[in-house]
């Protein structure tokens, strides 16, 4: 950016005032004033909105890694439900299998049967 010193802004200024004369001078210089303060707004508007969409950038990125993550553990949920499903179907399977018995009664009432007509 341009570096204005304190010296550089008087000889501006006697310069302004030797080319605009002392009666344009003042309007002059309102007249940069006024084109510096607008200036200066439009600055931080841009820079606001440059800023608000960095900000909106950041969320949208925020919420799809958490989406991400929750799909991520949805997926790991779903594996670990249906091994447990298949865990339990071959345990039911096995207590069906070794619980008959060949009078179609499970086998710890047979085994009492047996012991008490011993």
């Amino acid at each position: 950016m341009i570096e204005l010193s304190f010296s550089k802004l008087l000889l501006l200024a006697v310069i302004a005032l030797v080319v605009l004369g002392p009666e344009k001078l003042p309007k002059a210089a309102r007249m940069a004033g006024a084109m510096l303060r607008r200036l200066r707004l439009g600055w931080e508007s841009v820079r606001g909105e440059v800023e608000r969409e960095l900000e909106i950038e950041e969320i949208r990125r925020a919420a799809k890694e958490a989406a991400d993550r929750a799909d991520a553990m949805r997926k790991a949920a779903d594996t670990e439900m249906h091994a447990a499903h298949a865990s339990v179907s071959r345990t039911i399977a096995e207590v069906a299998n070794t619980a008959d018995t060949p009078q179609g009664r499970p086998a710890a009432i047979s085994k009492e049967s047996h012991d008490g007509d011993a």
